[in-house]
């Protein structure tokens, strides 16, 4: 009985911690200059690698940065289902409490990564169209919005604070319901998107220096405060 040839599996083990390692080094670089626009040569110098090897791995720098967009939005994405998953499933308000401060605690713990999926558009960079940044993204925003779809389906879900909304907003909830279990009031997926809209412009203030004149206990409760005013206001319970 003859023994398989192991040559392929090994160079496929390879080729993968190369691409990891291309990547860790594209973050790094990042975080050291500050700015998400990478370039191939920095990336093969610090690896001590020629810039045309690195299209070996990648087709070019829109597709390693789309790839580390993904990796981006999945782990923000663990970061809060890990948060909320931590309380149990009937705790609707702690669980909107953990969610915002895990995200919050995760653009604080990984500034550089925040800045490429939130921050200003990288320049000459697109997105594929429905490709692994659309579903990694989708994926990351739907931790947020399934606390109000369970919410809502457990009779949990006060009417938010702010009823009216524009009908082109009532047709986006229409839209959006035919992917959920139940129905989206369109008062309610408004306020899925002021909820998310509030969190995100703190976290944004706070990331970019805006609150650095506070110090960090009292972001710490100005924070808290905003993320339980943020919840009332959607009609969120917290016991």
């Amino acid at each position: 009985m003859g023994i398989a040839p192991r040559s392929a599996p090994r160079r496929e083990k390879a080729r993968a911690a190369t691409i990891e390692e291309i990547k860790r080094t594209a973050v790094a670089l990042m975080r050291e200059h500050g700015t998400a626009d990478l370039k191939f040569a920095d990336i093969a110098r610090a690896m001590d690698m020629t810039a045309p090897a690195l299209y070996r791995y990648f087709a070019d720098r829109d597709a390693l940065l789309s790839d580390l967009i993904a990796d981006a939005y999945n782990d923000l994405g663990d970061a809060v289902a890990k948060a909320r998953d931590a309380l149990p499933a009937d705790d609707v308000g702690g669980r909107f409490l953990a969610v915002a401060q895990s995200y919050r605690r995760w653009a604080r713990e990984e500034p550089q990564q925040f800045a490429l999926i939130l921050g200003l558009p990288i320049k000459g960079y697109t997105a594929p169209e429905d490709g692994p940044t659309t579903e990694a993204a989708q994926r990351a925003m739907s931790q947020l919005s399934a606390l109000f779809v369970q919410a809502l389906a457990a009779g949990r879900l006060a009417p938010p604070r702010v009823r009216e909304v524009h009908p082109s907003l009532v047709a986006c909830a229409e839209l959006k319901s035919h992917d959920l279990p139940v129905a989206i009031p369109a008062d309610t997926f408004q306020a899925m998107l002021q909820a998310w809209s509030a969190l995100h412009g703190f976290v944004s203030l706070e990331a970019y220096g805006h609150f650095a004149w506070i110090d960090e206990a009292g972001r710490d409760a100005l924070f808290e405060s905003h993320a339980r005013l943020t919840a009332q206001n959607a009609g969120l319970p917290l016991d």
